[in-house]
């Protein structure tokens, strides 16, 4: 079974577990602190990857590191999926974990690009805009792209809206020179 396969198997059970047992708050929670201690320490990940470390052994080494910090029902789970020989799986399932989160929840991601820094209101009529649009609660995350000239960008999954003044200049060169667009 693949790598995303099975994370995902193990992220929808959690999700399954949590709602039924009536702590996916508790879940959440523990899930973005262990993310946090996981994106700045590259050699705990490799350690849960290693194949020359037993699953016992990383067992020990996440209740070390999270004993405190995460609840039973979490600490239960990891110790899962290190008996599983699946440890190595950890960000990946926290990560599809909040996808299905999202969708559970109807959230979508836009990633929002604009040529200048949007004041608060613009931002939230954009957003607000977007999810009209879409149906869905819209968590925007946005950056500057002074390579747009003026307008701005908006990619939720694979759709992508292009209201860049770049964009209107390459539409029309190529209108005035009889490309098709």
């Amino acid at each position: 079974m693949s790598s995303a396969i099975a994370s995902r198997r193990y992220a929808s059970a959690l999700l399954d577990v949590a709602v039924e047992g009536n702590f996916l708050e508790m879940v959440t929670e523990d899930l973005q602190k262990i993310d946090e201690v996981l994106v700045h320490s590259r050699e705990l990940i490799l350690a849960l990857r290693s194949p020359l470390i037993k699953g016992d052994a990383k067992s020990r080494l996440l209740e070390e590191i999270f004993r405190t910090d995460v609840g039973e029902k979490t600490m239960m789970f990891m110790k899962l999926l290190a008996h599983k020989k699946r440890a190595g799986l950890l960000p990946e399932v926290i990560r599809e974990f909040v996808t299905l989160l999202d969708e559970k929840n109807g959230v979508v991601n836009a990633k929002v690009k604009s040529a200048v820094r949007l004041s608060e209101d613009q931002a939230k009529d954009l957003v607000s805009g977007l999810s009209v649009r879409t149906g869905k609660k819209i968590r925007a995350t946005m950056s500057l792209d002074e390579t747009l000239i003026g307008g701005v960008t908006v990619k939720i999954g694979d759709t992508i809206l292009d209201g860049s003044v770049s964009h209107q200049l390459q539409l029309l060169r190529k209108s005035l020179s009889g490309e098709s667009a």
